[in-house]
């Protein structure tokens, strides 16, 4: 292992091949920590089905990965006691918890702390279809408030999110700070003088009730009564993707309506895809900071957003036209329609966030954790 520099711990409940915002976050950063030269570990969790399929330690792109069983995996708790005695007993300088929404962060910051270990988070935070499940989140972020005091550096995904978690936690505004997801894709930056389908919107998310897609293809017949030609792609995986078919059937438009994934790794595939449609939508009850909407952005598409939490955050930056979550089908309709007709897009010469910006803003964060020793002055970006 390298000496040059600290040993940064990443952990995080999920990993590809899992698919998730989440997910394609920590590849995002992981991997360039790593090509710079950072001595970086991802601690992650694999299902006890899939322990055969997967190996438990790898590298990806220079990072360098550990997988621990979890069990209840499907339940989103993530119960992983193997990540403590990692932490405890590993040779680290600092433990970067991502996401805080399951037993794996907790776990983790105890573990950091057990061991006098400095320790920050990123928040991550995300909707769920469970009404029960948003209705204790307050109660679950305060039961963790102890150990979240302590980190050196919160991090929130966007200014929503950071503020968010001030207000809920009661904590001095100086720990948090705000590291928005990276939306510029450089090796597909062609793509945005693509012309696009103008028949063609889609939905973006896992298939979740909370996510929205529903929303779009109820508006759907109302569409193609102006726009007799006009499809919806519905771009996820998840649960809910039953439903949404049964629902299309009702609605008289399922021939209309195409469900299909993209790997969360695939992003240029995902980009080659956006970059085709008239419109992206995401008309989902709570969304810290996309990544798809953001990517879509960077490729000058339109985006058509629900007016809640981080989206409505990208919609009063005017990247994006909101509408509310309360909208009817007609609505929805005439907004889709109008945002296809009449764009609402950033301009050209706009500077979205980059992956590269997120890791240098990560790397001040890690050196002012550690003591601000200048331990990663020489991973500067050129």
């Amino acid at each position: 292992m390298k000496t040059n520099t600290p040993n940064i711990l990443m952990v995080a409940a999920s990993y590809f091949p899992y698919m998730g915002g989440l997910e394609t976050h920590v590849h995002e950063v992981g991997c360039r920590l790593s090509r710079l030269g950072v001595n970086l570990t991802l601690l992650t969790t694999i299902s006890p089905y899939h322990v055969s399929q997967l190996p438990q330690e790898e590298k990806v792109e220079e990072m360098h990965i550990i997988r621990v069983p979890a069990w209840l995996r499907e339940r989103e708790y993530y119960i992983a006691p193997e990540i403590y005695s990692i932490i405890k007993n590993g040779n680290w300088d600092l433990v970067h918890c991502q996401g805080c929404h399951t037993f794996v962060p907790p776990v983790a910051m105890f573990a950091a702390r057990e061991a006098k270990l400095p320790y920050i988070l990123t928040f991550h935070t995300g909707g769920h279809s469970s009404g029960w499940r948003n209705k204790i989140r307050k109660a679950q972020w305060r039961i963790q408030r102890p150990l979240l005091a302590h980190a050196t550096k919160l991090i929130g995904v966007s200014q929503f999110e950071a503020e968010y978690f001030r207000e809920v936690l009661h904590l001095p505004k100086e720990q948090f700070t705000v590291i928005p997801n990276g939306a510029v894709l450089p090796y597909t930056a062609h793509l945005a003088s693509v012309k696009p389908n103008r028949t063609l919107i889609a939905s973006v998310g896992r298939l979740e009730r909370y996510k929205g897609h529903q929303h779009l293809i109820t508006a759907l017949p109302k569409i193609r009564e102006q726009h007799p030609d006009a499809h919806l792609l519905i771009v996820g995986k998840g649960p809910y993707e039953t439903t949404l078919r049964q629902l299309a059937q009702k609605v008289g438009v399922a021939e209309h309506v195409e469900i299909r994934s993209v790997a969360s790794s695939d992003r240029q595939g995902m980009a080659e895809l956006l970059s085709q449609v008239a419109l992206v939508a995401l008309l989902s009850e709570y969304e810290a900071h996309p990544i798809a909407v953001m990517e879509a952005l960077a490729l000058q598409r339109p985006v058509l957003v629900a007016d809640t939490s981080g989206l409505r955050e990208i919609a009063e930056q005017g990247f994006a036209r909101s509408i509310s979550l309360n909208s009817t089908p007609d609505e929805i309709a005439q907004a889709a329609l109008q945002q296809i007709e009449a764009p609402l897009v950033p301009p050209g010469h706009l500077e979205l966030p980059t992956w590269e910006d997120c890791v240098q803003q990560l790397l001040a964060v890690y050196d002012e954790s550690i003591g601000g020793i200048g331990a990663f002055a020489h991973t500067a970006l050129i």
